[in-house]
């Protein structure tokens, strides 16, 4: 799947249970995409991510979030070579 042809619908459908998945726009809602699959995606919302985000709008998403799970922060610390300290 190229990076023109994901939709939000291509994420597990628990991931956005709360709002209206036609309405969101994967650029303009990308940190909040981001951070609902890092903490309750599976492999494949993983993958979508990748495919469709650098690691640097990942990493940039998880360390301006108020409140993330530690093992995401840490996940995303190791793939990035980001000291941990950097994560809020």
């Amino acid at each position: 799947m190229s990076k023109k042809n994901i939709s939000p619908k291509d994420f597990s459908p628990h991931l956005f249970w709360d709002v209206d998945v036609e309405t969101l726009d994967l650029e303009q809602h990308k940190t909040f995409i981001i951070r609902r699959a890092m903490e309750y995606g599976k492999s494949n919302d993983w993958k979508l991510l990748k495919s469709r985000y650098s690691l640097d709008e990942i990493k940039n998403a998880i360390i301006s979030a108020r409140a993330m799970d530690p093992k995401v922060i840490s996940f995303v610390a190791m793939l990035t070579n980001t000291p941990l300290k950097s994560f809020r």
